[in-house]
């Protein structure tokens, strides 16, 4: 029999039951919220740890909505004409309108056949690539395949080539915000002009050049289907080693072409039954190099600029894409070229065969290796050949096509430079030597060793027309047109005078060519000058003395004039070196100090230019890619040149030149001094060429050196030539006999059809007639022909401060004047007595003393 509970206590027993529920549905919460924050961490982790390996560094999409490919930097001559392109990845950019539908099939077939229904991700090939990662994992081999177009648009601009599933997963979230940002033609369009290709070819269009010398649009069926097949890796399908896998993979192309619809089984039968047919890949000899040097220059001065990289800035020179417009000049750099290379030629063509210019291995790929050496020749029928053997009494000769031919010992009889042995004996298998095509043989030739440099300007602004700074720039690209330090010799000497010019004398000033010491120290002693050819010619007028170029004339006038002004007029006209100015020292004076040709041939442009400063300039301005003008060498300011609308005013221009360097009236005076030194002077043999011309010839101390500046109103050349480590030249060389006939060749096809423009007098220039021997005034209207070089009445160009009011007699009784030559003479003794006025006789000729005697103009030349 059970107890029957009380009321009490069943109240405690439901009781019981009621918290043990309650304490179980409050610990399921708390287990639910723990769970919950869990969950939270757990997702706040993952998306930490997802944050941080995916998307921390990862690079925005947004830079390819403004993307700009790697392009070359586009040179252009004066006439706007492409001649010259600075770059490391061969590229031709092109619009998608501008790709074949062949090609962009054959790579939508090979690379992504769902590339325009996906949104960046083809989710079971990249899921089948990740599982191939890992099941590779160890094996050393590398998984490939899973990326679609867009994602390798990521890879190869954003995110770079790592072998991992991290980049993987990047490539992913990039290629899903990309197509998020561009179209697919956009996609499409940077791809194929992006793409590596192998043979240095980025992108399809330079890709089809590098593998069938095509254009892109004039591609087949087949050779589109080899194109698709090189994107994994060019280097598995090279034709040369590979060509059956090439092949295999092209078939692959083709069917996968077929099955999208895009050709027909009868198409891809044909295709495959046609052979690669590629064009061999060798390296291409480089074509002649006209402009050589100038481009080199230009480049310099870009990477100065702009730097090499995009590291260093967008606008850099090799992918920029940059537009450089240049003042270069191809017809006046052909001429300067054939006039340089003719002038060395000319110099060595007694001295002998140079030798060799180069050893190979002549055996199997010789053409490579021979190609590879990159010789130059200088002339267009010149060419530089291997020696592959001496068979039969004649040499087996090789050229850069591959082609053979004979050299025969008859046409290498040139006797080898200090010997009487003739070259064919030193002909050796592996030699590479120069031959010209002479009635069907080839005969050898001799690379000069003598070299030099030449540039031309405009003496108005200072452009560069052309430059040139060897015999061939593909020899070297040292410029010695820019770089060659060396001393000018008597060209120096216009600077020297200007300086006295500016101090007090004039062209008619009267200057000892006499004995000239100075005492140095007491270790070294006296210094003694001398003229080149030796002797003294007396009391003469500073014109002869420059256009007779006599050191002893200079010397004494840099000495009254002070060497400190000296020094400062070459600074002023930017002779010496830039930030080191010459010492003032009386060596100077005779063309001791080192300079180029850059900065003496724009120096004598100065002085045409009327002693304005002129800066030389080879680039007049750069664009950027999109055609803004970043650059330009003219920063004159130009009132109303950018008016919307003509406004019916005269057309704006930039203002001129206005800063001088050299007094104007100075400047001119040299000038016309200068053009006697081309009439009756050291450079007398451009007389002929009929039209206003100055100049001055110069030869350093050896000599090592021979020079000529000069030119006309319009243009302005330098040159020197020498050896590249100086040593005597032999003592027959000469500024007048090698350096001013290279001018004159040059001259004679640059000026043909030039107007004849004689040079503006400056302002405040008063032109006086004088006896060209004495210096002193000519009254009246005695007869002479002032277009004959000999006369002894010219027009001479004054200050107005000095000009010669009266004619004075000056009275001498002077030892009679020694012979030029006469290095042994001792130097005249003058006695002056007191001036006084000389009434003009009725001829109007002054009578000269007896005692002084006229100077003989050709027999007084400085050699």
């Amino acid at each position: 029999m059970s107890k029957s509970l009380m009321p009490e206590e069943g109240l405690n027993i439901k009781s019981r039951r009621l918290g043990d529920a309650s304490f179980k549905r409050g610990t399921r919460r708390k287990i639910l919220k723990s769970l919950f924050v869990f969950f939270i961490m757990g997702c706040s982790l993952g998306s930490f740890l997802f944050w941080h390996y995916f998307l921390k560094d990862l690079p925005s999409v947004e830079v390819l909505a403004d993307y700009h490919l790697p392009m070359p930097a586009v040179v252009r001559d004066i006439n706007g004409m492409p001649f010259g392109r600075f770059m490391r990845e061969h590229r031709e950019k092109l619009g998608y309108e501008d790709f074949p539908p062949v090609v962009i099939q054959a790579f939508l077939a090979a690379e992504d056949k769902t590339f325009f229904s996906h949104h960046g991700i083809d989710a079971p090939a990249f899921l089948k690539a990740v599982y191939e990662y890992f099941t590779k994992m160890g094996t050393g081999e590398r998984a490939h395949g899973g990326s679609t177009i867009t994602q390798q648009v990521a890879k190869n601009i954003l995110v770079g080539d790592e072998y991992s599933p991290t980049r993987k997963v990047k490539e992913g979230i990039l290629a899903f915000r990309i197509e998020h940002l561009l179209t697919k033609r956009q996609i499409l369009e940077i791809y194929l002009n992006q793409i590596f290709l192998g043979r240095n070819a980025y992108g399809v269009s330079a890709a089809a050049k590098a593998y069938f010398g095509k254009n892109l649009k004039d591609l087949t069926l087949p050779e589109a289907a080899f194109l698709a097949i090189l994107p994994k890796a060019p280097a598995n399908y090279i034709p040369e080693r590979h060509a059956e896998r090439a092949l295999g993979r092209r078939a692959y192309v083709l069917q996968q072409m077929q099955a999208n619809g895009y050709i027909t089984a009868y198409q891809r039968d044909e295709a495959n039954r046609t052979p690669l047919r590629v064009i061999e890949h060798h390296i291409e000899a480089k074509p002649p190099s006209k402009g050589g040097y100038f481009l080199e220059e230009i480049r310099r001065e870009l990477i100065s600029r702009f730097g090499e990289t995009a590291e260093e800035s967008d606008n850099n020179v090799y992918s920029g894409g940059l537009w450089i417009r240049s003042s270069f000049d191809p017809e006046i750099q052909e001429s300067a070229e054939t006039a340089l290379r003719d002038g060395f030629v000319r110099f060595e063509r007694d001295q002998g065969w140079s030798g060799r210019v180069g050893t190979i291995d002549p055996g199997e790929g010789w053409q490579e290796r021979l190609i590879l050496a990159n010789v130059g020749t200088g002339y267009a029928d010149w060419q530089a050949v291997a020696v592959l053997e001496r068979e039969n009494g004649r040499a087996k000769i090789g050229f850069n096509d591959g082609s053979e031919d004979y050299l025969y010992p008859w046409a290498a009889t040139i006797p080898r430079h200090d010997t009487v042995i003739p070259a064919w004996r030193f002909l050796h298998a592996g030699d590479i030597i120069i031959v010209k095509k002479i009635d069907n043989f080839w005969v050898l030739r001799s690379l000069p060793k003598v070299s030099g440099g030449m540039v031309v300007e405009n003496p108005h602004n200072g452009r560069i027309l052309a430059m040139q700074g060897g015999f061939d720039s593909k020899n070297g690209d040292f410029n010695r047109a820019t770089q060659a330090e060396r001393q000018p010799g008597s060209t120096f000497k216009p600077f020297v005078y200007a300086a006295a010019l500016d101090h007090g004398m004039t062209p008619a000033s009267i200057i000892v060519d006499g004995p000239f010491c100075v005492y140095q120290s007491a270790r070294l002693g006296m210094k003694c000058f001398r003229n080149f050819s030796g002797g003294y010619s007396g009391p003469q007028t500073m014109r002869w003395g420059v256009e007779q170029s006599r050191n002893l004339m200079t010397v004494r006038a840099a000495a009254q004039t002070g060497m400190v002004h000296v020094v400062k007029m070459a600074e002023n006209a930017g002779i010496n070196p830039p930030g080191h100015p010459y010492p003032p020292v009386l060596g100077i004076a005779l063309g001791a100090g080192n300079t180029t040709v850059m900065r003496l041939t724009n120096g004598y442009s100065m002085i045409a230019n009327q002693g304005r400063r002129l800066q030389p300039t080879l680039i007049d301005y750069v664009q950027d890619r999109n055609g803004k003008v970043i650059f330009k060498s003219d920063n004159r300011p130009c009132p109303n040149c950018n008016m919307s609308e003509w406004d019916g005013s005269p057309m704006p221009r930039p203002k001129a030149l206005s800063e001088q360097a050299i007094n104007p009236v100075t400047a001119y005076q040299m000038l016309h001094i200068l053009e006697g030194v081309v009439q009756r002077g050291t450079a007398a043999i451009l007389r002929d060429l009929g039209r206003p011309m100055f100049g001055k010839t110069g030869t350093s101390t050896g000599p090592t050196n021979v020079w000529f500046v000069g030119g006309s109103a319009d243009m302005v050349a330098g040159l020197y030539v020498g050896y590249d480590r100086p040593h005597s030249m032999g003592h027959s060389a000469q500024g007048g006999t090698v350096a001013a006939p290279i001018f004159k060749q040059f001259a004679q096809k640059t000026m043909a059809n030039m107007p004849v423009r004689p040079f503006p007098i400056a302002p405040n220039v008063h032109m006086v007639k004088i006896d060209r021997y004495s210096g002193l005034r000519i009254y009246g209207s005695p007869p002479f022909n002032p277009e004959d070089p000999m006369s002894p009445i010219i027009w001479e160009a004054f200050k107005a401060d000095n000009e010669p009011k009266r004619s004075f007699y000056r009275s001498a009784v002077m030892a009679p004047a020694p012979s030029a030559n006469n290095s042994s003479s001792a130097a005249p003794v003058t006695s002056l007595s007191t001036d006084h006025a000389v009434t003009p006789p009725e001829n109007g000729i002054l009578p000269s003393s007896p005692a002084v005697q006229k100077p003989n103009d050709s027999g007084s030349l400085q050699k």
